[in-house]
């Protein structure tokens, strides 16, 4: 991974850092997945990122449908990956499934 420093601090972490503590991430009951303040900081982050926020609203027209069918097929691949959290229904996985509608 490429790193960058900006004004001291070092920039192109990651994930590291963000938390639901601090805003960055929903808690699992309101359907997991990074709040716009933690996609913001993300970018903030890690120049160049295009991460935005989920779809969710119940029928997305154009780039954003398409965004959401991606999603979506990768998320099923995550559900293959990880039985355990495919099963139940208050994992990170499955609550962020439900807020995309997949």
């Amino acid at each position: 991974m490429r790193r960058y420093y900006k004004k001291g601090e070092m920039v192109g972490t990651g994930m590291k850092g963000m938390s639901q503590k601090s805003g960055d991430k929903r808690p699992t009951k309101s359907g997991a997945g990074m709040t716009a303040k933690g996609v913001a900081k993300y970018r903030k982050n890690n120049p160049g990122s295009k991460l935005k926020t989920a779809v969710t609203e119940d029928k997305p027209t154009g780039k954003r449908a398409s965004r959401r069918k991606s999603y979506c097929a990768r998320s099923a691949g995550q559900m293959k990956k990880f039985p355990k959290a495919a099963k139940d229904p208050n994992s990170r996985l499955r609550q962020a499934r439900k807020r995309w509608r997949c």
